[in-house]
């Protein structure tokens, strides 16, 4: 017994690491590593890993390996299922309509818009993962939404061709006006369905198009600028609460910083996946016709009077504010 202590007290010597209690947090994002929440995650764990000197860990999942998509990544993380996550905040609105507004149709033109819109956001966003007793910890930002087709889309007709995957409500009810046949599907289940062709057209950004190799199908890419939408990454209340108070400014600190990395990696991320695209022979249409996007427009201001009435006071609170402040 005596020699069982000696040695292990030599390998906690030996090993200091092994002394330290560890704590793992499993992370999930149904988007591919490559994509901005991907990139996210992997920044965060990182992050964490380096503020907490190694006593807490994050174990990323990626490609919603583990079945969880961002509809369903909140209650994950209230099951347990996952103690974190990060979710296209459109796909969350039957949550809380505050979660739609980053997605609202030609409101966002510019990385300068997203920012300030994301800054009024945060804490209506703070408040409705609270009341799913979950902690926002940081935003993740995407490049410019566009269209992914199989053929150029020159004019208004063309979008009545279009059977498109759209990633939530509000940009639904926006295609679907337009005459296209419009479906919210998750990124995850996107490939499947247009390999077998049950959709002919993805509206993305470039970044999830590279991520998932769009090209592979949809040799066009229309640059409408449809949105510059968000992603929020929470974690469990309960489990954040949990932590030792070193260990909860650690996983404050690593919010924090990679919140800063993700949005100076977004200044030069639309250059990056147009490059790789035109790379794979994608066609990029950086001057739609004017006809097009109006008929998307149109759309899109109803669209935004509708989720309107669906978020009540939040409108005037953020909506309004933003607008007000548009040079």
């Amino acid at each position: 017994m005596l020699l069982f202590r000696v040695l292990a007290g030599a390998l906690l010597l030996l090993h200091p690491a092994a002394a330290r209690a560890q704590t793992v947090w499993d992370m999930a994002t149904e988007y591919p590593q490559s994509a901005m929440p991907g990139l996210g995650v992997t920044t965060f764990a990182k992050h964490v890993a380096e503020s907490s000197a190694g006593k807490l860990q994050i174990r990323p999942s990626f490609d919603a390996s583990g079945g969880i998509r961002s509809a369903g990544m909140l209650a994950a993380i209230a099951e347990g299922r996952v103690q974190a996550g990060d979710a296209f905040a459109g796909a969350l609105e039957a949550e809380d309509a505050i979660f739609a507004l980053p997605s609202l149709p030609f409101l966002v033109t510019s990385i300068a818009d997203a920012r300030r819109l994301a800054d009024l956001a945060r804490p209506f966003l703070a408040a409705a993962l609270q009341n799913k007793g979950q902690r926002l910890l940081y935003l993740t930002p995407w490049p410019p939404s566009g269209i992914w087709s199989k053929s150029p889309l020159k004019m208004p007709s063309d979008l009545t061709g279009l059977s498109i995957r759209t990633y939530d409500k509000t940009s639904s009810e926006v295609f679907a006006s337009a005459g296209a046949k419009a479906a919210s599907i998750s990124f995850a289940d996107t490939m499947p369905k247009l390999a077998e062709g049950s959709i002919n057209a993805v509206l993305s950004s470039g970044d999830g198009g590279t991520g998932r190799k769009l090209w592979e199908f949809l040799p066009y890419f229309s640059e409408i600028t449809y949105s510059l939408p968000l992603s929020v990454a929470s974690v469990n209340q309960a489990i954040y609460d949990g932590l030792t108070p070193d260990l909860r400014e650690a996983v404050d600190t690593a919010s924090r910083e990679t919140e800063i990395e993700l949005w100076l990696a977004l200044s030069t991320r639309l250059q990056e996946n147009y490059q790789r695209m035109r790379q794979n022979g994608v066609t990029i249409d950086s001057s739609p016709a004017a006809a097009v996007v109006a008929v998307l427009q149109s759309g899109a201001a109803a669209a935004q009077q509708a989720w309107c009435t669906r978020s009540g006071p939040t409108c005037a609170k953020v909506l309004e504010a933003f607008k007000a402040g548009k040079p």
